[in-house]
């Protein structure tokens, strides 16, 4: 197994990591055995750090970011996510954790198609209880709008349904919608797959953009090396290790 240390922080970057794996193991039972998907892993990514994890299918990627979400728990090794330890934690508590400090971007956008760009993110809002803890429906609007425009759409576009939006729209109405409720940590899984290498590199950029500027310890899983010049660290996952 691989029992190499956690992966270094930029030094100019702070020591606390938002996001911590020690020593992650996680299986999936095949028959009479279990497969390994990650071995023994270990990753630190501190505030405002965009680190990419590039590798072939099958290679332990989704299984990394479903960890790093607490999707999934592992067999082995702890996660620390905005330095809360969320091995003993319930399954109610780590839902909870999940919806105020993970932010997820998906492949695909999945917006609903009946809703317009600022209607996508007052719906996440309402779901993760805005109004219970006092916010009033002028400072949704008004914070939906500002994550939008920091994504690059402007009131024109904020006004359109998703079929009014090109792929790449779609995709930064994706990421302002996991800005929602200012999280720690940033998870995003092939975000660029649907896209040209244009629109690709764009949507990166921004990526990479709003890390530094929301001070979310961001990781990028991505099979398109040709993409990963604006991270801070690129690691390769293979056969469930990461190098």
């Amino acid at each position: 197994m691989n029992t190499a240390p956690a992966l270094p922080l930029d030094p100019a970057l702070p020591l606390e990591p938002a996001l911590s794996l020690k020593s992650v193991t996680l299986t999936y039972p095949d028959g009479d055995r279990r497969l390994t998907a990650l071995d023994a892993v270990s990753l630190d990514v501190a505030p405002g750090e965009l680190v990419a994890v590039a590798g072939p299918s099958g290679s332990g990627k989704s299984s990394l970011l479903a960890v790093a979400a607490t999707l999934l728990s592992p067999d082995e090794g702890r996660v620390t996510v905005a330095g809360q330890d969320t091995g003993p934690m319930s399954a109610r508590a780590r839902t909870a954790l999940r919806r105020d400090r993970i932010g997820i971007v998906f492949q695909q956008a999945n917006l609903l198609p009946s809703l317009t760009a600022e209607e996508q993110l007052l719906a996440v809002e309402h779901v993760r209880g805005g109004a219970v803890r006092g916010g009033s429906g002028r400072a949704a609007r008004a914070r939906a709008a500002e994550l939008l425009e920091s994504v690059g759409l402007d009131a024109a576009k904020r006004r359109r349904r998703p079929h009014q939006l090109s792929g790449g729209e779609r995709q930064r109405v994706n990421i302002a919608r996991a800005l929602c409720g200012g999280p720690s940590v940033l998870l995003v899984d092939e975000p660029t797959s649907a896209l040209d290498h244009e629109r690709g590199e764009r949507v990166v950029e921004l990526l990479a953009a709003v890390t530094r500027e929301h001070g979310t310890a961001t990781v990028l899983v991505t099979h398109d090396r040709a993409l990963l010049g604006r991270a801070d660290r690129v690691l390769t996952m293979a056969d469930g290790r990461l190098r």
